[in-house]
């Protein structure tokens, strides 16, 4: 049953087609066999039966052509006298189809039409008989004009229904658009962190392990110890860096946990350590805390600990020989502020932004981004006496 049900819905035409056979055959049994036809009614009837066959036929393929063909047909009808027969049951189906599928002025057309029909029937053919009175007259009228809105009524209820669902399947089409848009959104900026993330590692201790490794190269005959503690500085560099990459790379693992035990983010409080780290780099650096200090959001600490160690690594690379660095670490009452300064060479502005010469670092393009991220500022560029000058201010309540 099912396949035939999906045949017939795909073959529309044909249903019309069958419909409108079964109404010429009933119209050919009324022209015979009704008495009181003349013989010029039974020779107008043939045709205007067959027009009636028609629109049944056509009604989905040609809605508002056809609904024209049934009004015409029933003009005929008067204009001829030939009197209401089963083939006006047509106008029925064209007035449905009209209003249901049909453009809007043919939906009101035929709702004017059916309307109409009923009662200019009774005008044109009143009943005869001995039963009949004004009274019955107009009841019959009343009943028939309103089969007649009823059809268009459950053709523009139809209407009604499917638009109201194509509305539905549009907005769910449009939120399923907009959920991979937000989607592929939220994956862009996971995927903007953990290259920042990478980026602030690798640089860091990579940074570190080769200036270590040149030092080690340059004293491992004069000095055999100063190598050896230069090489155990590599060696806890590494690890601190295989420690960072294992969490990174746990990030990636879309709802796996049991990858084993990943260190967490760093903050505030390791920003000692780093800089004991860059100390034992090479590179002196001063360290002052202002204000008392509190617990922060991790999004901020995870903000301060990078900017710093991206701003200590450029002094390294950047600085030259002979430079040295400071970092002020200041809480206030609604902001963390960030001051740090070097007195090397520097580079240029343009470097930073473009995230250096080698294109590798991402250099003041990375500080924006994870700034903006917590609603801060940032504040970048070469100091007058020389060397560069980074102030970020992060606020305390970022409101995210």
């Amino acid at each position: 049953m099912q396949r035939i049900y999906d045949f017939l819905r795909r073959h529309p035409t044909w249903v019309d087609g069958f419909w409108a056979l079964v109404l010429l055959v009933v119209c050919a049994v009324w022209v015979l066999e009704v008495p009181d036809l003349s013989q010029v009614e039974r020779l107008f009837a043939v045709p205007l039966s067959a027009a009636l066959a028609v629109v049944v036929a056509l009604r989905r393929r040609a809605p508002e052509k056809m609904l024209l063909l049934a009004i015409g047909v029933g003009l005929a009808q008067l204009a001829l006298s030939v009197q209401t027969n089963p083939g006006d049951a047509a106008m029925l189906a064209i007035i449905y189809t009209c209003a249901s599928n049909g453009e809007r002025w043919s939906s009101r057309l035929a709702l004017l039409a059916g309307l109409a029909a009923a009662p200019l029937s009774m005008v044109r053919w009143p009943p005869h008989d001995e039963y009949s009175t004004i009274w019955t007259t107009l009841l019959q009228t009343f009943f028939l004009t309103v089969i007649f809105a009823l059809s268009w009524v459950v053709g523009d209820r139809l209407r009604t229904r499917r638009a109201y669902y194509a509305e539905l399947e549009e907005r769910a089409a449009r939120l399923h658009r907009e959920r991979e848009a937000q989607s592929k959104a939220a994956v862009a900026a996971e995927r903007a962190r953990i290259a920042r993330e990478l980026h602030d590692v690798v640089a860091h201790n990579v940074s570190v392990m080769v200036v270590q490794a040149d030092g080690a190269a340059y004293v491992l005959d004069a000095a055999p110890d100063q190598a050896k503690q230069a090489l155990s500085t590599i060696s806890t560099t590494g690890r601190q860096a295989l420690a960072e990459m294992r969490r990174l790379l746990g990030l990636l693992r879309a709802g796996d946990d049991a990858g084993g035990e990943y260190v967490p983010q760093p903050g505030v409080d390791q920003l000692a350590d780093l800089i004991d780290q860059v100390r034992g780099a090479g590179l002196p650096v001063r360290f002052e805390v202002a204000g008392e200090a509190r617990p922060l959001s991790s999004g901020v600490e995870l903000t301060a600990y990078r900017i710093v160690q991206e701003a200590l690594t450029n002094v390294r690379k950047h600085g030259g020989d002979g430079a040295s660095a400071s970092v002020l670490l200041g809480f206030g009452d609604a902001a963390l502020d960030l001051l740090i300064e070097d007195d090397g060479r520097g580079a240029r502005h343009e470097l930073y932004e473009q995230g250096g010469r080698d294109g590798l670092g991402q250099g003041l393009i990375g500080m924006r981004e994870r700034i903006g991220m917590v609603g801060g500022t940032l504040d970048a560029g070469p100091r007058p006496g020389g060397g560069f000058r980074i102030s970020a201010v992060l606020p305390l309540r970022t409101g995210r």
